[in-house]
């Protein structure tokens, strides 16, 4: 069973958040390449990890993503209180803001599975289980990473977005699960490039706030269970 190193990082700027996730991600793989042509008793350490964080309202456009989709341009979106960045994950556009928990696992895949397809299922099995201790059924939209409500029908709503980065299979960049966000701020935008469906939260849901701890320690518990690790 493989350990894995919980931080939750609590409120934090996005772009201090990407920083700390490139160092970690790079040391990982740099120190994979370096172990290739070390011995056993060489060999270099580095651990997995799994950062929670709150981000203060922020656009970000994964590689693939149109710009069109994000509604005001960044002079209009600062002047709200809005960052935008361009960043290095798959996917299209999408929004972080307080009340939402987001999830960047940064994983050595080759020490759990070497399939992306997987491991994007499994993300979305985990918020599937969160979503369950609560009395909803998150469900797959075929062809749309992500966790949605009633998602094959004229309802569907999205609760949780994907995008990753992965290189040499290790893993970055992750989930947002809107548990208690301001559902608004997602009017600036097109979520996920994607026209025709809403979006929705844990606490739109269930009519009530809920305590961000207490979803953590369920995602935390559900983490571990998919995939089989140990978190410290």
């Amino acid at each position: 069973m493989q350990l894995v190193h919980f931080r939750d990082l609590g409120k934090m700027e996005y772009g201090y958040a990407w920083k700390l996730q490139e160092s970690i991600f790079n040391d990982i793989v740099q120190k994979k390449l370096k172990n290739r042509v070390l011995n056993d008793e060489e060999q270099l350490t580095y651990s997995h990890q799994l950062l929670f964080v709150e981000h203060n309202p922020v656009i970000t456009l994964g590689k693939s993503a149109n710009e069109n989709n994000v509604l005001l341009n960044e002079t209009l979106l600062n002047q709200n209180g809005v960052s935008l960045f361009h960043i290095n994950r798959g996917g299209d556009v999408t929004y972080h803001g307080p009340g939402q928990i987001v999830g960047y696992p940064i994983l050595d895949l080759d020490y759990f599975f070497t399939d992306l397809g997987k491991y994007l299922r499994s993300i979305e099995e985990v918020i599937i289980l969160t979503l369950a201790d609560y009395g909803l059924k998150g469900e797959r939209l075929p062809g749309s990473t992500g966790v949605w409500l009633d998602a094959t029908n004229k309802n569907a709503r999205k609760i949780c977005a994907i995008g990753i980065r992965s290189s040499r299979w290790v893993t970055m960049h992750g989930f947002a699960f809107n548990v208690n966000t301001d559902l608004n701020n997602f009017k600036l935008i097109i979520p996920c490039g994607i026209q025709d469906k809403a979006v929705t939260s844990l606490e739109k849901e269930l009519g009530k706030q809920i305590p961000l701890d207490e979803v953590k320690a369920k995602l935390k518990q559900h983490f571990a269970t998919v995939f089989n690790c140990k978190l410290i």
